[in-house]
């Protein structure tokens, strides 16, 4: 029995060390992105399981930011704790809007128009859970919501642009898959496109939004070269309610910039590494589409819509946060040298939007542009709040015109392209 106990014990061995090593790359998940990088190498005499080749030419190292994917059933667990998070969100949200005859109605008219909007919303949605080349909920900071989903080409034979888009959603329904319809073109394009989750309210409040996007944009800056994108050819783009936020983040960041370059040497390096991870001149342009850019004067105009306004000023943390939180007035209150670290600033909006009127771009063009920000404006007759976004990223002939453009100059005399 002595010998037989010792023949079988390396064979139980063998055993436990194969079956540790199927359920470590069994259960990894992207949402514990942090894990990947403390995982502890294994022993001489472990042999792990043969891996297929990658089917793009990343490195091993390189591929362990999204190569991992999650089992069917951390899917299915994931999305039922988001589910529960939405429900009870949506009651807390119901507290600070009431139910009366105003929202039912406005609440019936949205289900009826989603109804008929059922059969893309299912095309794109399967194209966003299928897509190999979808890579979702990649975590980017300790938060919650601190995900992003990452839409890497097929061709990654060379480095590739990257856009990072923060989507919309009245601060109240943004989600980062929302994103899908422009990630999904643009990569076809061979166009590295990074969609950026954030808390909305109630869950958080424009601080704490403010503060995810730049993590995001953070992570999107640091790891670029990773996954096969360009460092040398980034932009951030942002939609409604994400071009404000966006649009916020890289304000704020050019102030911090710019307090870094101004502070004694042997201060900077302390500076750098709290708050200047990434730079407000790592972007080679900043597109933004049917943003709102000056909370004073769309606060009543949101109240009339339907967004109260003491609910709008819970999301922005009180009347007092309306200026710091106001790209358009922000930008008034900058020193000339943070304000030469914006790169040039394309604005899109359409003339029948009622979500955001047309004039909030506008404006903010104007004020930009007297203070010496490169600048251009594209007002299109006729189109709606959603209408814009659609033709803007659709028409991918334009937007990569726009984005050659930008790589060869940074003079914006020539004339936006119908």
């Amino acid at each position: 029995m002595e010998k037989l106990h010792t023949l079988e014990s390396p064979m139980v061995y063998a055993s436990d060390s194969l079956r540790k090593e199927v359920n470590l790359r069994r259960y990894i998940s992207l949402d514990t992105a942090s894990d990947l990088f403390h995982l502890s190498p294994l022993a001489p005499h472990d042999k792990p399981l043969p891996r297929p080749p990658p089917r793009r030419s990343f490195t091993e190292s390189d591929m362990n930011i999204v190569s991992n994917r999650r089992s069917f059933r951390d899917e299915f667990e994931h999305a039922a704790a988001e589910t529960y998070l939405i429900t009870k969100l949506a009651f807390t949200l119901l507290k600070f809007l009431g139910i009366g005859y105003r929202w039912l109605s406005k609440l019936g008219a949205l289900a009826f128009y989603a109804l008929f909007l059922m059969p893309g919303f299912l095309q794109v949605g399967y194209y966003y859970f299928f897509d190999k080349r979808i890579h979702r909920s990649i975590t980017y900071g300790p938060n919650p919501r601190n995900r992003l989903d990452l839409y890497l080409p097929e061709n990654m034979d060379s480095p590739k642009p990257v856009v990072a888009f923060v989507t919309g959603g009245a601060w109240i329904i943004g989600y980062k898959a929302w994103g899908s319809l422009l990630g999904l073109q643009l990569v076809e394009k061979d166009i590295i496109v990074a969609c950026i989750d954030y808390r909305n309210f109630p869950q958080g409040t424009i601080s704490d939004m403010v503060e995810d996007v730049k993590q995001g944009i953070s992570f999107i800056c640091n790891n670029a070269a990773s996954y096969g994108g360009d460092p040398n050819r980034l932009y951030l783009a942002g939609q409604s309610a994400g071009a404000h936020l966006a649009a916020c983040a890289l304000i704020e960041q050019a102030i911090l910039e710019n307090k870094a370059k101004s502070v004694p040497e042997e201060s900077q390096i302390d500076m750098k590494e709290k708050e200047l991870s990434w730079r407000a001149t790592q972007f080679k342009a900043y597109f933004a589409i049917s943003g709102g850019y000056n909370l004073t004067k769309l606060i009543n105009h949101f109240h009339e819509r339907g967004l109260y306004r003491s609910l709008f000023l819970s999301i922005m943390e009180g009347e007092q946060s309306l200026l710091r939180y106001s790209p358009e007035l922000r930008v008034q209150s900058l020193l000339g040298r943070a304000r030469s670290l914006l790169p040039p600033v394309y604005l899109f909006h359409g003339t029948a939007d009622y979500s955001i009127p047309y004039d909030a771009s506008t404006t903010f063009a104007n004020v930009l542009e007297s203070y010496g920000v490169h600048v251009a404006t594209r007002i299109y007759d006729g189109k709606t709040h959603t209408d814009l976004f659609l033709q803007v990223f659709w028409n991918l002939s334009f937007f990569y015109l726009l984005m050659f453009k930008v790589c060869c100059s940074y003079q914006l005399s020539w004339v936006i392209p119908t």
